[in-house]
């Protein structure tokens, strides 16, 4: 730090400035600080800087499985927006409990952890260790931490409210696990705009989330003009059970899924569905938790990432 400080002609609080991101730097001073570190080939050492600042720059995360849409997405979304404030990202999957993963992740110096989805549900009831400072995406909670979710009901309400704009004198839902945050709170929306609208819920068909669960559920939802869907991947399998039992889309039947998957402008036919902000979600989970971890301010209560819908040819 000493030969930077020399080479760009300022003192060696300066080049301390400049490696932590503060913004008590000129920009002219700061460029000619980072050419001079380019210049001698300078990297901050990871290891000499926790031991003077007591944090490791490094976050958790915690999730049961990553092979659905969301979690995978949510795992590329988080690692970038923590390598955007410069912590690095270590990742705890199923296999382990949720107790067991906070163990693992404080044996190795986090300064935080963000826990998704699924495993969400299982933290309040998880012993963690001391000081260990958490995020929660897609769960609502009191015990000292800060939650983060998309607003799956409102998401839902609009895309039901959208097919009874189309018509529909009754909207079926294909919903997601019993046990899912984000399932309960999709399927809170749809039953509140019906009621809303004075129409009485028709029965739940339920899925797990796959594409093989909403094909399944094809046949009892055969006679549903309008059918919303808690996930693409359902809707996709609910597409195909449709298409072979001689019922077009959206003719017969309008279906809305919810996520907007990259591939769901490819469906056939393509999807109307309401869209998840992944990379805001991220961020803001993200944010929440530095913010934590710096002692700076946060808001108080549940931050919640808007949804949007995104109209194509499924409905009509």
């Amino acid at each position: 730090m000493a030969t930077v400080a020399a080479r760009a002609r300022v003192s060696g609080q300066t080049v301390s400035r400049v490696v932590n991101g503060s913004p008590r730097v000129d920009p002219g001073t700061r460029e000619r600080v980072e050419r001079a570190m380019a210049e001698l080939g300078y990297r901050p050492h990871r290891a000499a800087r926790a031991l003077r600042t007591g944090r490791s720059q490094t976050i958790g995360l915690v999730v049961t499985t990553l092979a659905t849409v969301g979690n995978s997405r949510m795992l590329q979304a988080t690692a970038e927006a923590a390598g955007e404030r410069g912590y690095a990202l270590t990742v705890i999957t199923a296999g382990v409990t949720v107790a067991d993963a906070f163990e693992r992740l404080a044996e190795q110096e986090v300064d935080g952890a963000i826990v998704l989805n699924e495993a969400s549900a299982l933290v309040p009831a998880a012993q963690r260790p001391a000081g260990l400072r958490l995020v929660v995406v897609d769960a609502l909670t009191d015990d000292g931490f800060r939650s983060v979710h998309s607003d799956h009901a409102g998401g839902a309400a609009t895309a039901t409210a959208h097919l009874l704009g189309l018509g529909h004198s009754a909207v079926h839902h294909l919903a997601g696990p019993a046990d899912s945050f984000a399932a309960a709170e999709r399927e809170r929306g749809w039953r509140e705009t019906l009621r809303a609208a004075g129409i009485r819920p028709p029965a739940v068909v339920r899925g797990d989330w796959s594409a093989e669960s909403g094909y399944a559920a094809g046949t009892a939802l055969g006679a549903a003009s309008a059918v919303f869907c808690a996930n693409d991947q359902m809707a996709l399998g609910l597409l195909r059970a449709l298409a072979e039992s001689g019922r077009r889309v959206p003719e017969d039947v309008s279906v809305i899924g919810f996520d907007d998957v990259p591939d769901a402008a490819n469906y056939r036919p393509p999807l109307t569905t309401i869209r998840q902000d992944f990379t805001a979600l991220a961020q803001r989970a993200v944010e929440a938790l530095v913010a934590d971890i710096e002692g700076a301010d946060a808001a108080p209560g549940p931050l919640v990432v808007p949804t949007a819908l995104i109209e194509r040819a499924s409905a009509g």
